[in-house]
């Protein structure tokens, strides 16, 4: 009964998003008390909302203050230089800005993290993206993209989860991962080049020298907000958040917050200007955080009435004995609706333990399983359970249900050409020989 009713939850509020009958945080909020109060009383589904809530207030705390850190810098003119280098290589083009977005917010998701991708990318394209017109259902695709290849590397979280499940060391699975890493590259290259003649066949390219000299003006326009003098301080400190951030020296919602404090009282150490600068983007915060603390209520309730521990134990049954040598692919496939539907500590921490344990006996190493569980977290982006999906369609001004549907298919052909980079490169075996 638990194992029907999680399905149902996660069925029943993506149709109602995509269909567009109810908005994300309407549905969040919603579906799972509806469900969840089949199998629990009233007052058991409060504390499980609370639960929840609780457990992503700091992930909250962090998206709020990482949107305003990021919005003031793109305010003081940080990201100015890469704009105007970016609308200079453009010049007009949708396939090179598209390709070239490609490039960029993979560079920039080295650091692992969507929600700072997102806004770092959205700062720096989005007026290029308007002003020629280029779809913006496309951008998020691409960039969902990159943060699907790049939330591998070892500080992104996926890998040291997988890692310390199966108690071998972060290096021995994410290094051997790099070819398949490099195969969805290519794959994420070759979409952004086919969104981009697409995009070319429907606005063409701009050949008029007026035009495409708007676009550089506009590129080069300076509003008040912006603080020239400070270029060099706002990018040695946005340098120091990024190290600090890797090398976990604070808790991710305590450094962003001390960093966007540092970031207005050396660009705005007028108080007047900080209340104008919190003021501006306060209603940016509010559409994504609100939608964070709603998703609180589903992982709680989905969390505490059982329904997540049995769709884990679930998703055992779903694998015939017959599939024990090809465990490492059969993993790699299931990992992308596992992660969809759970939440990477569920899956990590309490199915893929199960499936190691069963591939050991058909000579599937630990270190095997682990890269295997990890070529499926693109997927893991679109799930609802993923704060920073909703930061991105916010940031776009995107439905998020549209987005789901458009993205997706595309999505999925990056965890193909991944586990095919996999295979091809030994990387995880096809069949396993028994040791």
């Amino acid at each position: 009964m638990l194992l029907a009713l999680g399905y149902g939850m996660v069925v029943c509020f993506m149709a109602l998003i995509m269909t567009r009958r109810m908005s994300a945080l309407v549905a969040l909020a919603l579906v799972p008390i509806a469900f969840g109060l089949v199998v629990a009383a009233p007052g058991a589904i409060g504390k499980m909302m609370i639960d929840g809530i609780t457990k992503l207030a700091p992930t909250g705390v962090m998206l709020t203050f990482g949107i305003l850190y990021f919005s003031i810098m793109t305010d003081a003119g940080l990201f100015d230089p890469l704009v105007k280098r970016v609308v200079r290589f453009v010049k007009g083009d949708p396939l090179k800005l598209l390709v070239g977005t490609a490039i960029m917010s993979t560079i920039v998701a080295l650091d692992g993290d969507g929600a700072t991708t997102y806004v770092i990318c959205a700062a720096a394209l989005l007026p290029i993206y308007k002003r020629l017109g280029v779809s913006l259902q496309y951008m998020a695709t691409i960039l969902l993209m990159s943060i699907g290849i790049m939330n591998i590397v070892p500080w992104g979280g996926p890998t040291a989860r997988a890692a310390a499940a199966m108690h071998i060391d972060v290096a021995e699975v994410f290094i051997p991962l790099i070819p398949a890493m490099l195969v969805g590259f290519a794959y994420q290259i070759g979409v952004a080049a086919m969104f981009g003649v697409r995009e070319r066949r429907r606005l063409g390219v701009l050949t008029c020298p007026d035009e495409v000299q708007r676009i550089v003006a506009l590129a080069d326009e300076s509003p008040a907000t912006r603080r020239p003098a400070m270029m060099i301080p706002n990018l040695l400190l946005t340098i120091a958040l990024l190290y600090c951030l890797v090398q976990s020296v604070l808790p991710l919602p305590a450094l962003f917050l001390v960093a966007t404090a540092i970031a207005l009282l050396l660009n705005y150490p007028n108080l007047k200007d900080q209340q104008e600068r919190l003021a501006a983007h306060a209603s940016n915060v509010l559409a994504v955080v609100s939608l964070i603390f709603a998703a609180g209520i589903f992982t709680g309730i989905l969390s505490g009435t059982g329904m997540l521990k049995a769709m884990s134990d679930g998703l055992l049954n779903i694998m015939p004995a017959w599939l024990g040598p090809y465990m490492a692919p059969a993993t790699a496939l299931l990992s992308a609706p596992a992660t969809y539907a759970l939440t990477n500590d569920a899956f990590y921490f309490g199915v893929l333990p199960i499936l190691a344990n069963t591939a050991s006996a058909y000579g599937v190493t630990a270190a095997e399983m682990a890269r295997a569980s990890l070529l499926g977290q693109p997927i893991h982006l679109l799930s609802p359970l993923v704060a920073s999906t909703y930061l991105l369609v916010a940031l776009l001004d995107l439905n998020y249900g549209d987005n789901q549907k458009s993205s997706l298919l595309w999505v999925f052909g990056l965890v193909l050409a991944m586990i095919v980079g996999a295979l091809l490169f030994g990387v995880i075996p096809f069949v396993a020989t028994p040791a």
